[in-house]
């Protein structure tokens, strides 16, 4: 049985070695392993596409040739003068693979995903592209890799790439072509979110209806129509704009228009996403004992990010605690389907299952 390509990538690229290439490119840690919970399945669906294309596969053979020892050397050219050229070969990998448009379309999505801004999320891409190639060859093995070969590696695991995609990533890739590799996953993967735009929507629509009714009670005694359609008008424009947003947007955006999460500069809300699209990703790539022991790490990280954000409750207004809760609220029920499924993987519970309740515990502070 073929070992999953997330859970192996994910493990080569440890708390430790994804400093060392924040480092190494002089951008933020946190963002840094943001932008990789997307970059790896992001590239991976990438591949993906091109494995369906005439000639195609025969490319990703020949690119892959070009990454045999690439897992063996990466850790001692990062921060050297072959970083560069890492660096240049990956994107010219991608310029031939995906073409330009395709290429700046996913580093532009790398960086807005993530916060990156597109010229690092170019770099970061570059960097990473031969370690993803290198976890192919790896998994087929350097003698054996061929055309049919890949072809079939990509096709078996295009459902556990869309699950491991988070869903702004998604989102932001969805009129690219970039995840049309794979197929009915990711339309099913992307399309449960349909519903929290129609539920945002309608939560809209019910303010309209509100607030016309007490402003055509005030019109009564005022006989000012301005006082009923302007607030009509604008809450009418925000309906229209959230419509045209991704559906886990559209719910933030409804959420943070009230007000900003921000303490002493630090934007919690953005932490949280972040940290609950991170927690996304690990529990997505675990499939048995071996890659959840690979994921501990990760979810620990994520734990301490979530402890950190419980620690500045204190701090926040009322209306704050209720747009933190508004942010996390509608992602605890996938979440606690996916801690389900992955405690009921033999073997899986006794290694990170303590760490799963204490992160369920500390999510219940945000949600209340």
């Amino acid at each position: 049985m073929a070992t999953d390509l997330i859970p192996l990538i994910m493990k080569f690229l440890t708390p430790e070695m994804i400093g060392r290439v924040a480092s190494a490119l002089g951008i933020n840690r946190n963002d840094t392993s943001s932008a990789i919970d997307a970059v790896v399945p992001g590239l991976l669906a990438a591949f993906a596409g091109v494995a369906t294309k005439p000639g195609g596969p025969r490319q990703l053979v020949d690119a892959a040739k070009q990454e045999v020892s690439t897992l063996d050397k990466f850790s001692g050219m990062l921060g050297t003068a072959d970083q560069t050229s890492v660096i240049q070969r990956g994107s010219q990998m991608l310029a031939s693979l995906l073409g330009g448009q395709d290429q700046t379309a996913l580093a532009n999505a790398v960086g807005k995903f993530s916060g990156l801004g597109s010229t690092a999320g170019s770099s970061l891409l570059g960097l990473l592209a031969p370690v993803v190639m290198g976890a192919i060859v790896r998994q087929q093995g350097a003698r054996s890799i061929d055309a049919a070969g890949i072809t079939s590696l990509l096709t078996s695991q295009k459902d556990k790439i869309a699950a491991a995609l988070p869903s702004d990533f998604g989102n932001l890739l969805g009129g690219t072509g970039l995840l049309d590799g794979l197929g009915d996953a990711a339309r099913k993967t992307f399309a449960a979110g349909s519903g929290a735009t129609r539920t945002a929507a309608a939560s809209v629509a019910r303010t309209i209806d509100d607030t016309r009714r007490s402003s055509v009670a005030a019109a009564s005694t005022t006989t000012n129509w301005l006082l009923w359609a302007i607030p009509a008008v604008v809450i009418a424009a925000l309906l229209i704009y959230l419509l045209a947003r991704p559906a886990e947007q559209a719910v933030q955006q409804a959420a943070t228009a009230v007000q900003t999460v921000t303490v002493g500069g630090i934007d919690v809300g953005k932490q949280i996403t972040d940290s609950l699209g991170t927690l996304r990703t690990a529990l997505a790539g675990i499939t048995d004992a071996p890659s959840a022991q690979a994921a501990l790490p990760r979810l620990q990280d994520v734990t301490t990010q979530v402890d950190k954000v419980s620690g500045m409750i204190a701090q926040l207004s009322g209306e704050q605690r209720k747009v933190l809760a508004g942010l996390v609220n509608p992602l605890m029920s996938s979440l606690n389907q996916l801690f389900d499924k992955v405690l009921a993987i033999p073997g899986v519970a006794e290694i990170i299952k303590p760490t799963i309740d204490a992160l369920k515990a500390k999510l219940a502070t945000l949600t209340a």
